[in-house]
């Protein structure tokens, strides 16, 4: 019974850890890095086509993000998720391919100018409609028995719609271990999800730690804070742009917008517009509308039952064509514009910067974690000029930032988090954070209550029977390497997936009738006999 860390190890984003036991090979999420990656991920170490099951703690693109590349290289097994999380993969993963095609088709129009190798997409729609058939939709707080040794239960996170904690019993040799992945934990106190669950008992819990050096401020009503400067830019006559994830920021946006409009808080200016500048967001405020009952707080429910909407108001706009999206820049009167993604590293909330950076009457409101790299996080420590679309634009708008408003538990809360369970884990193991702030907050959690906490390193695999390290990762940083070199090996990556699924399905063949065998050996050899040529 293996267990091996590959991606957001000493890393915040690219979640995903191998379980091995008996025959099965299992992910726990399979996410895509986001902003600059500082260690070497280890692969995947068996072949995608080998995967039995991949469980998915939430929909967030560095937590799910890497599931059409694993279809693309061969993966035909079972995605399990809560219902909420397949709904929103099923939008977040096509939009994730279109931006991938698209960033490829824009630089290889750049690429033919230059000479420059033609770029391939890490993955196309394609890839994300096929994978998309493999999603099996879960209920929260029910045992779904996968296989015989293997057992979960999804508990709710409190960090997106349809977050979840994992439980997962895996039995081994008529040796059981309860595994706890913790998925990203919410802040608690969220104005429309349910808080965290606590979980009471586990062998080894995996656990993130974004914030795990960290102590949010004391939230203030964010309704009223925000209607300030909203107030301030519009007496300005400037607009307020607020860069949001379109899953789950935004909604929290339009609750409290809905506040301001509703509870008067901006008296000189209730009539004022807002524009959604994200079909994502559009299509995401849909998919909550359609989990009020499993996922929205009491407070939201509360609201519902009245007759109100908690995400809903006059004056809310929403563009989903590319043409509407252009058609807000040349609207004179002052508005708040909503828009993807909310690190700006892509989307039209680039656009939106672009028109709206260089001007001094107009704000820049962050809401969320900006990971550092990241065109968001440049802008909230005060870089003084950027480029967008290759034209260098002077900063001189008001870069403001919501304190409090974050969906990560901070680290008073996570420790609270682990420090619920009733008997001690056999060892904690303390990913998704910072490459300091993991060991920090290992640390911390060791000395405050007396656990075994580690943070490992991509590749370094438990025997979870035995507690023992059995292998170490590399612990190799990252070299820059040149954009185009990496995107023109996507191909022959590709390639060499295939053979490799190849090899799978030609293990797995073993016992059929000869005559099946001999013209699947036929047919590989006439496509050898063919390449050879």
């Amino acid at each position: 019974m293996l267990l091996e860390f590959l991606g957001a190890a000493h890393e915040v984003t690219g979640s995903c850890h191998f379980l091995a036991f008996a025959d099965k090979h299992i992910l726990v999420d399979c996410g895509m890095e986001q902003g600059p990656d500082l260690y070497v991920n280890q692969e995947i170490p068996v072949n995608a086509a080998e995967i039995d099951y991949v469980f998915v703690t939430h929909a967030h693109i560095d937590h799910s993000g890497l599931l059409p590349l694993l279809y693309n290289h061969g993966f035909r097994g079972q995605i399990f998720a809560t219902t909420a999380t397949c709904q929103l993969c099923n939008i977040m993963l096509k939009d994730s391919a279109h931006i991938q095609m698209f960033e490829a088709e824009w630089r290889n129009r750049k690429a033919q100018r230059a000479g420059l190798p033609e770029v391939t997409p890490l993955y196309d729609m394609n890839d994300a409609m096929g994978v998309l058939n493999h999603f099996i939709p879960c209920d929260y707080d029910k045992e779904v028995e996968i296989c015989d040794g293997l057992k979960v239960r999804f508990r709710d996170a409190g960090h997106l719609l349809g977050s979840a904690i994992i439980e997962m019993w895996v039995t081994e040799e008529k040796e059981e271990r309860k595994i706890v992945f913790s998925g990203d934990i919410g802040n608690g106190n969220r104005p429309l999800i349910k808080d965290p669950e606590y979980i009471e008992d586990a062998d080894y819990v995996v656990m993130e730690s974004t914030y795990g050096d960290k102590l949010h401020d004391t939230p203030p009503d964010f309704a009223l804070a925000l209607a300030d400067v909203i107030k301030e830019t519009f007496i300005r006559g400037g607009n307020v742009v607020i860069p949001a994830f379109s899953v789950g920021r935004t909604q929290e946006m339009l609750y409290f917008i809905r506040r301001i409009k509703t509870e008067h808080l901006l008296p000189e200016f209730e009539n004022f517009d807002v524009y959604i500048d994200s079909p994502l967001a559009v299509e995401a405020t849909t998919i909550f509308n359609k989990n009020v009952s499993d996922c929205f707080s009491e407070e939201a429910l509360d609201l519902v039952r009245n007759g109100i909407n908690p995400i809903g108001f006059d004056g809310l706009k929403v563009a989903v064509t590319s043409d509407e999206s252009k058609m807000i820049n040349f609207i004179e009167k002052p508005k708040v514009i909503i828009s993807a993604s909310g690190m700006c590293e892509a989307g039209r909330i680039r656009h939106h910067l672009k028109h709206n950076l260089w001007r001094k009457d107009s704000t820049i409101i962050f809401v969320g974690y900006q990971v550092p790299g990241t065109l968001g996080h440049s802008l909230l420590n005060g870089v003084k000029e950027v480029k967008l679309f290759g034209e260098s634009i002077e900063v001189h708008a008001r870069i403001a930032n919501l304190p409090g408003i974050s969906g990560h538990a901070d680290m008073n809360h996570l420790t609270k988090w682990i420090g619920a369970f009733t008997e001690k884990p056999k060892r904690v193991f303390v990913v998704h954070g910072d490459d300091k702030v993991t060991e920090f907050f290992a640390d911390h959690i060791n000395q405050k209550l007396g656990l075994d906490a580690v943070a490992p390193y991509s590749g370094d695999t438990y025997d979870l029977l035995t507690g023992a390290c059995i292998k170490q990762g590399d612990r190799k940083l990252v070299e820059k390497k040149k954009k185009d070199a990496k995107a023109s090996n996507t191909v022959f990556a590709r390639l060499v997936a295939a053979g490799e699924r190849l090899v799978a399905i030609i293990r797995r063949s073993e016992g059929l009738p000869n005559k099946e065998l001999a013209r699947f050996a036929d047919q590989i050899n006439e496509l050898c006999n063919k390449m050879e040529r």
